[in-house]
């Protein structure tokens, strides 16, 4: 009989990947998407980017392309400290190198969970978070969400009922949804983690790509937060996803934990696009960088809110993040996005279902639209598409 590998049992069931299968209808030029969740590469900073490769391939080329240091080449985990350090204090000995935030969940999620562990999760949550805790064999637990993010009293009564390890959040400009927890919100539930050794994984991908409203310190800057949490960046979302570099804050001997979790998955990071990243740092103007940058995504966010709530039904709902790429739509009727979205490809536009970002019960009504590529025409054009594909 034919030979069948053994899959360990960590392996699935898995939650599908619409993004993923997405990617080969996405390759049609007449397809406009508002499906991935990516920056415009038109507003990448070319020349500066440029500039810092052709120096370390100049000064420091035979390090650059040998192997590194698992925890990541110095001059990095310098520059990425000082960056943290604007909201919490950070030292270069607490920061670990990853391969883009992705990475850095997939680790925190071996060094935490054994198989059978709880997740809790906000109720929708990103979709590749949910794949690496599901891959590690933990449970997820959705938890209630209203306009600001987990309910503090939800989380409280999920940690009683599930006796949960971890909770994940997004709690900037959040992926799906595009919310955005206050400071009274991120205080009130690091109330409730303080009064448990539950653990916190708060991933900040997004939070630099602000339009408005003030900037709020993440959840591990709260007194006795730090030394419990996992703080996740990355310098995908505000240099350019393929240098795949990011970062994790951590504190106490977990960072050994982590660092023996990242020389087994990949030893270490490229060391020299760290050593690219890290000449950016130190010898452009990042922050200048991002304020070119967030003028479009500012412009393209208003023309898909407002196209959107135009074109809606009154039982209808849309977020307007104060930054980030996306908005989240609730149709709020019977209306299955699952079965909308090879009808809307037809009609010559994409987008993500909603309900493969929900640990369980989800609302099959909802969507998630990026406005972060697509121009203000060619997002009207877009949501004409999409009114048609509602309409048939």
């Amino acid at each position: 009989m034919p030979f069948t590998f053994p899959v360990s049992s960590r392996f699935g069931p898995q939650p599908a990947d619409p993004v993923g299968d997405l990617f080969s209808v996405l390759s049609r030029g007449d397809i406009i998407s508002f499906a991935g969740g990516i920056p415009d590469g038109a507003l990448f900073a070319f020349d500066d980017l440029r500039s810092s490769f052709e120096h370390v391939l100049a000064h420091q080329a035979r390090r650059a392309l040998q192997y590194g240091a698992t925890p990541g080449e110095p001059e990095l985990r310098e520059a990425a400290a000082a960056l943290v350090a604007r909201d919490l204090p950070t030292t270069p000995d607490q920061i670990q190198v990853t391969s883009g935030s992705q990475e850095g969940i997939y680790l925190a999620a071996q060094a935490l969970l054994s198989p059978g562990d709880v997740v809790l999760v906000e109720e929708p949550t990103y979709l590749a978070a949910v794949q690496a805790f599901m891959l590690g064999g933990a449970r997820l637990v959705g938890v209630e969400a209203d306009a600001e993010g987990m309910l503090p009293d939800a989380l409280a009564s999920a940690i009683a009922e599930h006796g949960a390890k971890v909770v994940y959040l997004i709690p900037t400009f959040a992926n799906p949804s595009g919310k955005t927890m206050g400071r009274q919100r991120r205080e009130q539930i690091a109330a409730v983690l303080l009064g448990t050794d539950v653990a916190l994984i708060e991933d900040d991908p997004y939070g630099r790509l602000r339009f408005s409203g003030e900037p709020v310190a993440p959840i591990a800057a709260l007194p006795g937060m730090a030394e419990r949490t996992i703080l996740l960046n990355s310098m995908s979302k505000v240099m350019a996803p393929g240098l795949r570099i990011g970062w994790m804050r951590v504190e106490g001997a977990l960072r050994q934990i982590l660092g023996i979790a990242k020389s087994a998955v990949t030893l270490q990071s490229p060391a020299l696009n760290q050593l690219a990243v890290a000449h950016y740092l130190t010898h452009h103007d990042l922050d200048a960088h991002i304020a070119s940058v967030v003028g479009p995504y500012r412009e393209r966010r208003d023309a898909l809110h407002a196209g959107l709530m135009a074109m809606l039904p009154a039982t209808a709902s849309v977020t307007r993040p104060d930054g980030g790429m996306f908005c989240w739509v609730r149709l709020g009727d019977d209306t299955d996005t699952a079965q909308l979205l090879p009808i809307a490809v037809e009609e010559g536009v994409a987008f993500v279902p909603g309900w493969s970002f929900y640990a369980a019960d989800p609302d099959r009504s909802t969507m998630r639209l990026s406005y972060a590529t697509n121009s203000p025409e060619m997002i009207a054009e877009g949501l004409r598409r999409l009114a048609s594909a509602l309409g048939r």
